[in-house]
């Protein structure tokens, strides 16, 4: 009797008030196939009208990026006419296509749409293939075995291909090629230099954050609140799997920290002078004592004093970049006596009025509107140390990349002699002062928005992903996806502002264009599932209540492979 697969989605479905996000996972794993594959999967109109029916039916807006992602291997592949095309499939309704026609489609292409495999089995398909037009409903061809019992595998984030399959967490995806297609020509200039997928990824988001501290006068209002594009990125990874590499970044920004510094120290220097001047003065009621000048900076080292960090913050008119490469020297001074200034850290994040008592003269001072942005890196144990709990808030401010260490040398001599990585980054650094100092010189702040269309767009995606997460990791998990709705904002903020650079066009407000916010959406798509990911390491008093879910339970009950009698007797033994 043959095999079939279980799987873990469509048992989840089942339940209308807990909605399944393995099939957002599947699709990604096939579609990573096919792009390996190089596969045009839709040989006909047909075929191409119902792929778009099949990804909008399950995903909506969300299906867009999968629709470019698959169709893009036609030759003749346009932007413009795939967005039309799937703008009609979400305006249509009734037409009975589901997403069992993108799997049908695939497997009809030679692809394997197994879950749990990472090959696919022909790697040679062209559109000249005569295709027939799928059926509704056709299942999922099961993994025939000969003999033994009708035995079911795990399909999607759960599922165990063999026995013997290592029970590591598999690779977590990364960043769709179609983004990179499409971001601003600037961060194509920061990702260029990228030696892997994950590289590439990494070097994207540090980019983004280290900018987000740096774009004076952008604001948005969300949540009917005035927000900066200022963000928290966390990459963690084991040793050596190349985290290092978002030093790199730190470049873009470093002729800005240098402006600042320098001239903190012309005007240290001046105030040296006027204070010997007032201390050699007779008539000292003539003179008034000379005011201490702010400590300019951009970038703010991460192991200081609770009152130390607000008062840097407070001397650059609320901004900063936090930008450490091991994350438990925060962690540790979050530990300290005087240096646990988490507090501040989360107000930073919601731009929340910061107060604290300023140790020369027992000041009391009130830092408004903070605007602060942080970058870190680490070893999963080292994000368990600075965030040991959900329950805090501070696990739902950052941005997680998970980096899967990779057994690859890498060829440490290509690359051009004549210019170092440093020196590139350097030439990035100048070209962004330019954009920086723009900016900084508007005589007015330049509001951010979305578009009536797009605003829809990102609500019917956090609504649906809010509903999906929260079944599976409880409620101590909303925060998450929350936060990462206004992450996706901001990150929207920065693309379009980024878009100044080759436009010039600095008229306000500036207004999102299609094209950023997809680019947007399709990051934080996969953002959402390294945070879920990094949620699941935590220490296991951070994650009790989403393990108490009945579902959970069930599915850590079943061995890796049961019959239906195992089936129903793990069932009646948790009175499911």
């Amino acid at each position: 009797m043959e095999k079939k697969t279980f799987n873990v989605q469509e048992w989840l479905n089942k339940s209308k008030s807990c909605p399944s996000i393995d099939t957002t996972a599947d699709i990604e794993i096939i579609t990573e196939r096919i792009e390996r594959a190089k596969t045009d999967i839709a040989a006909t109109y047909a075929d191409w009208r119902d792929l778009g029916f099949a990804l909008s039916d399950e995903l909506g807006e969300a299906g867009r990026t999968y629709y470019h992602r698959l169709s893009r291997y036609y030759p003749n592949y346009a932007t413009e006419e795939t967005d039309k095309q799937y703008d009609s499939c979400l305006n249509a309704h009734g037409h009975g296509i589901t997403i069992k026609t993108f799997y049908h489609l695939a497997q009809t292409a030679g692809i394997d749409i197994r879950s749990g495999g990472f090959e696919t089995r022909h790697m040679n398909t062209s559109r000249a293939q005569n295709k027939s037009r799928p059926n509704e409903n056709t299942p999922y061809t099961p993994n025939k075995r000969s003999g033994g019992l009708a035995v079911w595998r795990f399909g999607g984030k759960n599922n165990i291909e063999s026995e013997n399959e290592d029970e590591e967490m598999k690779p977590l995806p990364t960043i769709p090629e179609t983004v990179y297609e499409n971001i601003p020509n600037f961060l194509k200039q920061c990702t260029e230099k990228a030696i892997s997928a994950e590289d590439r990824d990494l070097l994207l988001l540090s980019s983004l954050v280290v900018i987000s501290a740096c774009l004076p006068n952008i604001y948005g209002i969300y949540a009917e609140r005035n927000v900066y594009p200022n963000l928290f990125l966390f990459v963690t990874a084991q040793a050596s799997a190349g985290k290092g590499r978002l030093t790199l970044c730190r470049k873009i920004v470093e002729p800005i920290h240098r402006a600042l510094r320098d001239k903190a120290k012309i005007e240290q220097q001046e105030y040296q002078n006027k204070l010997s001047e007032y201390a050699a003065s007779k008539e000292k009621t003539d003179i008034e004592r000379p005011q201490e000048p702010p400590m300019l900076m951009l970038i703010i080292p991460a192991n200081n004093s609770a009152t130390g960090l607000f008062q840097i913050l407070n001397d650059n008119k609320g901004v900063g970049l936090i930008f450490e490469t091991e994350g438990d020297t925060l962690a540790q001074t979050f530990k300290s006596e005087h240096g646990n200034y988490s507090d501040g850290f989360r107000k930073a994040f919601h731009h929340e009025t910061i107060s604290y008592n300023r140790r020369k003269n027992r000041e009391y001072v009130e830092l408004e509107a903070p605007r602060l942005s942080a970058l870190l890196s680490g070893t999963p144990q080292q994000v368990a140390s600075l965030i040991p709990n959900a329950e805090n808030g501070l696990f739902s401010r950052f941005i997680f990349y998970f980096m899967n260490i990779k057994p690859v040398w890498n060829d440490v001599f290509v690359g051009n002699d004549n210019q170092t990585l440093d020196d590139y980054f350097k030439q990035l650094g100048n070209q962004f002062h330019d954009l920086y100092k723009h900016l900084i010189q508007h005589p007015t702040p330049l509001r951010f928005c979305l578009t009536k269309s797009q605003q829809q767009a990102f609500n019917d995606y956090f609504t649906k992903a809010q509903n999906q997460y929260i079944c599976l990791y409880g409620n101590d998990y909303i925060a998450t996806v929350r936060r990462l709705g206004l992450i996706t904002f901001r990150i929207a903020m920065i693309l379009t502002t980024l878009r100044i650079m080759e436009t010039g066009n600095i008229t306000p407000p500036i207004q999102c264009t299609d094209t950023d916010f997809n680019t947007s959406m399709g990051i934080v798509k996969i953002l959402i599932q390294h945070a879920a990911a990094v949620y699941q390491r935590l220490p296991a008093e951070a994650t009790t209540s989403a393990k108490q879910t009945p579902k959970q339970k069930f599915l850590e009950a079943l061995p890796a492979e049961f019959a239906r009698q195992n089936y129903l007797s793990t069932a009646q033994q948790l009175s499911i």
